[in-house]
This record gives structure tokens, C-alpha cells and sequence, in this order.
């Protein structure tokens, strides 16, 4: 027996579907796990009104009661942002969540799995998860990186986290055959950081070309999507020199307590927010901004140059 997976688009999806208009999708868990309420609404809403400020139309993913919902209507995103039990779906949990009718927040992979089932190519967020410090011992590795390597979305993003092991994790991207278009900069992003001694692996300079290479891997018939690192404007970053003592410090607590797996992330970025006293969070806002924006731009050019 074959099972169609219960999805439903929001009015707005559906009829920038129907016209195909540009769509941007947008993860969930930088609501239900990213910040308090009501700022995490706050934020939604803004990311998504500078997404339709940009010509395209925001397609926030979750899973509702067993319903993956392509788009949130405003009121399915108010009942997220105050929902404490949503869980946090990647790859292994997604179908799990759709199976037993419960409520959960995208990340990454699973936003890539869900755009490619709703026919979106492109896919904004904050930052991708990657290589965890001591993965050569925890092998702690975000399946982010894997699902760039299998499904084909744009994902728009300010680097990896800087909390990760982030040369381990362009290693890793390399070696998956994941092209890494460094937008208008020649070194990889840094997170709340533009710039890092890491060199860009590739350099991308307009929307139209990043466009372009999109639907030329998939007329090479090229498994797997493609990563953008846009560095977080440069009146809104925390340099690294200021940072690194902080993540170290961060790191040790989550070590000496214990946290692992999926609650590393989460413990990280609560602590930096702590121990930056809330720049951290300031700074994650502006970049989540400035790569809806560039997504937005990038969606638009897809759909002009498919027509």
C-alpha cells in the first residue's frame, strides 16, 4: 500500500503555485527552538514580510497534527510560536511525526526534504548545522550536510554555525560534491562573522548566476543542491576575535554538563545569548533577514530564466 503524504499549502502558496510565482521556503525551528515567545512571531512575521518585500512568497514548513503545511497561515504560526512541545524533525523524524498525527518544526533537512516535495527551489535560513568540534571522536555530523548532497534546493544561508568545526565541515561539503557559492566575498562566512580566513570555495556574484547554476545541475541530471553563504552585513556582525573565547566557553559547559546530539545547538546558542547579552541574537535576526532577501532574489531569476 502506498501512502500520499497529508500536505497542505496556505492560499498564498497554492496561487503563487498556480502562477508559478517565486516561492521561498523557510524553516520552523528557529521558532519553536530558537527564540521566546513573542519574538520568535515577531521575527517570523518579518522574515517572511521581507521575503514578499522581495517579489517571492515566504512558504514557512512544519508539521501541524500529522499535516505538513507548505506556507503557515497567520494563525497556524501564532499557535506554533507558543507551542513548548513541537518537536524538532530533521530526515529520521519527519515521517515519523507525519505517522503519529504530532507537531514539529523543521530544520534544514527536513525543509529541503518538504521544498522538494512542494516543487520549491529555494530555501532561506540562518546558518546550516555541520561538523560538531570533536565529531572525530563524538562523529557528531549535522545531516544537513548530507541532505545538500541528496536533494535539489538552493539553500541561502550565512555559513555554518560558528560554534561548529567549520573547515571539518567545508571537508565534508567538498567531498559530497555540494558547491558552495560565496556571495560577492572571497572567503566562507563566518555566521554572526562576514568574513574568516577559510577561502571561498566558489564565488558567486548576482542572483541571475546563482540562477543559472541551479538549473544547470539539474539539467546535468546532478544529485543534491547547492549552498550560498551570504555574510551577514557588516553593521550588524560580531567579530570572531570577540566571539571565539565565548563559543569555547559555551562548548565546555555543554561538555562538562553532558548535552549532546541535538541539544548541543540549542544549549550553544542560549549560552552565547547569555554570554553576549543578547548581541548573539540581535545579530542571528539580521543575517535570517539578509538571506530571506537574497533568496527571494534568487527564486525570482529561477522563475524567470525557467519561463
Amino acid at each position: 500500500m502506498m501512502l500520499d503524504v497529508p500536505m497542505q499549502m496556505s492560499a498564498e502558496v497554492a496561487a503563487a503555485q498556480a502562477k508559478g510565482a517565486p516561492i521561498v521556503a523557510l524553516e520552523s525551528t528557529i521558532i519553536t527552538h530558537g527564540m521566546p515567545y513573542p519574538q520568535n512571531l515577531e521575527t517570523a512575521r518579518a522574515v517572511e514580510g521581507v521575503v514578499r518585500n522581495a517579489g517571492a512568497v515566504p512558504a514557512t514548513m512544519a508539521v501541524l497534527d500529522g499535516t505538513l503545511h507548505v506556507g503557515l497561515e497567520d494563525t497556524d504560526l501564532d499557535a506554533l510560536a507558543q507551542r513548548s512541545d513541537a518537536r524538532k524533525l530533521s530526515r529520521a523524524d519527519l515521517a515519523h511525526c507525519l505517522a503519529t498525527g504530532e507537531t514539529g518544526a523543521t530544520t534544514v533537512a527536513a525543509t529541503m526534504i518538504c521544498a522538494r516535495l512542494a516543487g520549491i527551489a529555494v530555501f532561506a535560513t540562518g546558518g546550516i548545522g555541520g561538523v560538531h568540534k570533536g565529531a572525530e571522536t563524538s562523529f557528531d555530523v549535522s545531516a544537513d550536510l548530507t541532505e545538500l548532497a541528496r536533494t535539489p534546493v538552493t539553500v541561502v544561508a550565512a555559513g555554518a554555525k560558528a560554534i561548529l568545526d567549520v573547515p571539518k565541515t567545508l571537508e565534508v561539503l567538498e567531498t559530497q560534491g555540494v558547491p558552495v557559492l560565496c556571495y560577492r566575498t572571497d572567503t566562507f562566512p563566518a555566521f554572526w562573522s562576514a568574513t574568516s580566513p577559510l577561502p571561498a570555495p566558489l564565488r558567486a556574484e548576482t542572483p541571475a548566476e546563482i540562477a543559472k547554476a541551479h538549473l544547470m545541475r539539474a539539467a546535468l541530471g546532478l544529485p543534491g543542491g547547492q549552498l550560498v553563504a551570504n555574510p551577514i552585513p557588516t553593521e550588524a556582525e560580531i567579530p570572531a576575535a570577540t566571539l571565539a573565547p565565548l563559543i569555547a566557553t559555551a562548548q565546555a559547559e555543554a561538555d562538562a554538563a553532558g548535552i549532546s546530539a541535538k541539544a548541543v545547538t540549542p544549549f550553544l546558542l542560549r549560552r552565547l545569548f547569555e554570554l553576549t547579552n543578547g548581541a548573539s541574537l540581535e545579530a542571528n535576526i539580521a543575517l535570517v533577514m539578509n538571506n530571506a532577501r537574497l533568496a527571494a532574489e534568487i527564486a525570482g531569476e529561477i522563475a524567470t530564466q525557467r519561463r
